[in-house]
């Protein structure tokens, strides 16, 4: 588990654990997070648990039922469909955006990203991978010009990261494999400017891996 960061807030320290443990599978979809045993085992105060499991709703990984506590939120097809259509409309629509606009250093910042996940992938560092993938996805929003957009995503991402994390678990390596190839063809389409081919490509991506998270939950249950 990545050390807390002192420069982040306790509640936000609290909230990052407490989603490592969901996207991560030490927290499973559906089950209950007792407030009392999370204060305990991070030596905290129980407000300081409420604090982060609000932050986490807001999120969509923990659902607060009143009265009867916080749970995390089951990881259903519903969930997973939702989560890869919205993503991929939002990305798609600043994709268009980064083509018309970037510039050169805006392709080397992503051509820098990829070379260090793909040093990821070959050293089997999956943690690094993934927060590295958090880290283009931001980089590819550098002309969004949204404010929503760039917040919804931000809230999104979480999600997105347990959901790779499930893919994995079940289809191993391929799955990096494949991100990388994604962001490989879609630097290349930025690169050309071709805002057609990109769309494409995010479009054929996020129904690959909204498929790979299916079938890994179907295996489960299965």
């Amino acid at each position: 588990m990545n050390a807390f960061k002192p420069r982040e807030t306790l509640t936000e320290q609290v909230a990052r654990h407490i989603e490592n443990l969901i996207a991560f599978g030490q927290l499973r979809s559906g089950e209950r997070i007792y407030e009392g045993a999370m204060a305990k085992q991070m030596d905290v105060s129980h407000g300081s648990i409420r604090e982060g499991l609000l932050l986490l709703e807001k999120r969509h990984l923990v659902r607060n039922v009143p009265r009867k506590g916080a749970f995390v939120t089951p990881l259903d097809e519903f969930f997973v469909r939702s989560l890869y259509e919205t993503l991929e409309l939002y990305l798609t629509h600043t994709g268009r955006k980064l083509v018309r606009n970037q510039q050169p250093e805006d392709i080397e910042r992503l051509e820098s990203l990829y070379d260090r996940m793909q040093a990821c992938f070959q050293r089997n560092d999956l943690m690094a991978f993934l927060e590295l993938g958090i880290e283009y996805t931001q980089a590819s929003l550098a002309y969004a010009d949204n404010y929503f957009i760039v917040a919804a995503i931000d809230d999104l991402w979480p999600s997105a990261k347990r959901c790779a994390f499930v893919a994995f678990q079940e289809g191993g390596n391929r799955v990096l494999e494949d991100n990388l190839l994604h962001m490989s063809q879609s630097i290349s389409a930025i690169r050309d400017r071709d805002e057609e081919r990109l769309a494409g490509i995010l479009h054929r991506f996020a129904l690959q891996q909204c498929q790979q998270v299916l079938d890994a939950i179907n295996k489960r249950a299965g």
